[in-house]
């Protein structure tokens, strides 16, 4: 029975992550002979290629592991996630979920968040530009509409919530020594590239329940009473001043009939 395109190249899509399948069928060298040593060398460069690429993506991963351990935890990955897209920059973003899974890595239970920090950062990264809101704008809305207002998220803006202290961790590994991470504590992280650069802000733990409201589409009002009840030493101003500051929002796109 001959293949039609599609089921070849899914054939052929699946050989190459499977390392003890069969050959696909119609593969062969110039003589017409099929050569799994051939194909195992392919294999491999495609193997190669995905792991450098999860490698250069989740670099202080990698570091906290160790080259050998990342390989072939990327490997792992590699083998039950094909790239969804031909841009090689987006390949990786369910390996913190798949890391959070992985029980060689059980005994780093930060590791995880860790890779979410720098899954968010490509993200960032790669986000729409868009001008950040600030304090100026949400002044001139109307003090009685506060509020019900609700803040756009900035493109690139992204939250981690972590129950270990993984802003600090990923920011001891950025330079050529590591530096001691002295709180070990819950944090939360704000990844955002609200100019030319990405940042990753740890935000005080006080913060951390509004950022995630008002991320989340909450209403101003709303975001304020999740942080009381969190937080009772929260304070409004100070928060949202800060979160503005860092660029976690965009200006406002106002629709006809209400505020701006």
């Amino acid at each position: 029975m001959t293949m039609g395109l599609t089921e070849s190249q899914d054939a052929f899509a699946a050989a190459l992550l499977h390392p003890d399948g069969p050959l696909p069928h119609g593969i062969t060298t110039a003589r017409g002979a099929a050569d799994s040593s051939r194909f195992a060398v392919y294999r491999n460069n495609v193997y190669v290629g995905l792991t450098t690429a999860l490698g250069q993506r989740f670099p202080v991963t990698k570091r906290l592991v160790g080259s050998d351990f990342f390989a072939g935890m990327a490997r792992a990955y590699a083998a039950d996630h094909k790239p969804a897209s031909p841009l090689i920059m987006h390949y990786g973003d369910e390996f913190p979920d798949f890391i959070a899974a992985f029980l060689p890595a059980a005994s780093l239970p930060y590791l995880p968040d860790v890779a979410r920090i720098e899954a968010a950062w490509t993200r960032a990264y790669h986000a729409a530009d868009r001008l950040p809101l600030d304090v100026a704008q949400l002044a001139a809305a109307p003090s009685e509409r506060l509020g019900d207002m609700t803040l756009v998220p900035h493109p690139s803006a992204r939250l981690v919530r972590s129950d270990f202290p993984v802003g600090s961790i990923w920011s001891a590994h950025q330079g050529e020594t590591v530096a001691t991470v002295a709180d070990w504590q819950a944090e939360t992280v704000l990844v955002v590239r609200a100019a030319m650069h990405v940042e990753v802000h740890v935000l005080p733990a006080r913060d951390a329940a509004f950022a995630g409201s008002l991320l989340e589409g909450v209403t101003l009002g709303e975001a304020a009473q999740t942080a009381f009840a969190a937080a009772p030493d929260f304070d409004f101003g100070s928060a949202l001043i800060g979160l503005i500051g860092l660029g976690a929002f965009s200006v406002f796109e106002p629709v006809e009939g209400e505020l701006p």
